[in-house]
């Protein structure tokens, strides 16, 4: 049996000239959990600063534990997708604490955040249907649109990035659709900005729309209680649908999962493929991501810590000569320009012993590459004043800073 050389040369081909280019991302392995600082394989230990753990939650020894004890009870695998015989107890309680925790009344669990966000439009969206999406949204909604347009042969939309009049212009020219649905990240995971969501509602109501959120870097992160976008507004129970994920500040393990009414629940389960046919989150990611969201309904002072954080650390990089984009979500982008640029740095910084990673083209429109920054409540003050005086060194040497 022979293989197709001609294939295999086109891609080593791309990939050399990636290479050629200075955009080329090598991989860099962990030998020790998420946490402010990480033992890296051929490194030592390095000081985290791109890391979704925004709550520090997932070295938490009872997360930990949880987890453990959820693989003890369950074993290693569901072995079968949710309607055969992959559902567990542990499911139950995980979506019920969920949709507490985001103000709805059911929840759907998925074994990533993608898959939901997938299986919510690509199930939801019929014929007839126009949903519009935020200029600058997640990749998995875009894609999610893309193929609700293939299976259903619904109308997308996309309105230029948190421009109110620009949504309400688009809604406008889609009066005849059957249903409406405004697609939107609580926070812009490349800008750290967050959706103007109480225009978005009071939009959603003149036009008959359904308002659909993804807050997979807002759960845990904003509001008082780290309940996400709505509550930073309080407009906690107003947003017909939330997208997360448990793979960022609840844990860090895997997983998302799609809250709304029961409704939306029941019908993503008879209806939603990727989860009729992937198997189920496993029992024991299903546990630990439990405790996480007990720990943080327990101990909202984990939020405030890392509200505190990063206020500290973008005073401190704006001092040391910086610009990074404004805002007040622990994501901190600091825009460089090309990629290979940003890449440079990233890499720069790594020898500093900081880890952050540079973002550049696909990810980010061409000249806007960055480095982009993520704070932890388990961060403490060293880190941060370590992490500023490596950027200070590497702007300095790359003439970013004086």
């Amino acid at each position: 049996m022979s293989i197709n050389t001609n294939f295999t040369n086109s891609l080593q081909s791309i990939l050399d000239q990636l290479k050629a280019d200075k955009v080329y991302k090598t991989l860099n392995y962990l030998e020790t959990p998420q946490s402010a600082r990480v033992r890296m394989e051929g490194r030592g230990e390095v000081l985290i600063f791109s890391s979704n753990n925004y709550l520090g939650l997932s070295d938490e020894p009872s997360v930990i534990q949880a987890g453990i004890d959820g693989l003890k009870t369950f074993g290693a695998g569901t072995a079968s997708v949710r309607f055969i015989c992959g559902t567990y107890t542990v499911h139950r309680e995980l979506e019920a604490a969920l949709a507490r925790l985001v103000g709805c009344e059911a929840s759907l669990s998925f074994v990533a955040a993608w898959n939901a966000n997938e299986a919510f439009t690509g199930t939801i969206a019929q014929e007839g249907d126009f949903v519009i999406s935020d200029a600058l949204n997640h990749a998995s909604i875009i894609d999610s649109m893309r193929l609700a347009k293939a299976i259903s042969k619904c109308t997308t939309g996309v309105y230029k990035h948190a421009d109110m009049d620009d949504l309400r212009a688009k809604l406008a020219e889609q009066k005849s659709a059957k249903r409406r649905f405004i697609w939107t990240d609580g926070v812009f995971s490349m800008e750290g900005a967050i959706a103007n969501l109480p225009d978005i509602l009071q939009i959603a109501r003149e036009t008959d729309s359904v308002v659909v959120v993804d807050d997979s870097h807002a759960t845990g992160v904003l509001g008082k209680n780290g309940r996400g976008t709505a509550e930073h507004y309080g407009v906690l129970g107003e947003v017909d649908v939330i997208t997360s994920t448990l793979g960022k500040a609840l844990g860090g393990a895997a997983g998302g999962f799609v809250a709304g009414s029961a409704a939306v629940a029941d019908y993503l389960t008879q209806r939603a493929r990727p989860q009729l046919f992937s198997n189920a989150l496993p029992a024991t990611v299903a546990s630990s991501a439990l405790q996480a969201v007990r720990v943080l309904e327990q101990h909202p002072e984990r939020v405030q810590k890392l509200r505190d954080n990063t206020t500290y650390f973008r005073e401190q990089i704006t001092d040391a000569g910086f610009k990074p984009i404004p805002g007040e979500t622990p994501i901190v982008p600091i825009i460089i320009g090309e990629t290979a640029a940003a890449i440079q740095m990233s890499n720069m910084l790594l020898d500093e012993g900081v880890f952050v990673t540079g973002f550049g083209f696909p990810v980010v429109p061409q000249g806007t590459a960055r480095v982009r920054c993520q704070i932890s409540a388990a961060h403490s003050t060293d880190d941060i004043d370590q992490a500023v005086r490596a950027f200070k060194k590497v702007g300095a040497t790359l003439g970013i800073v004086r």
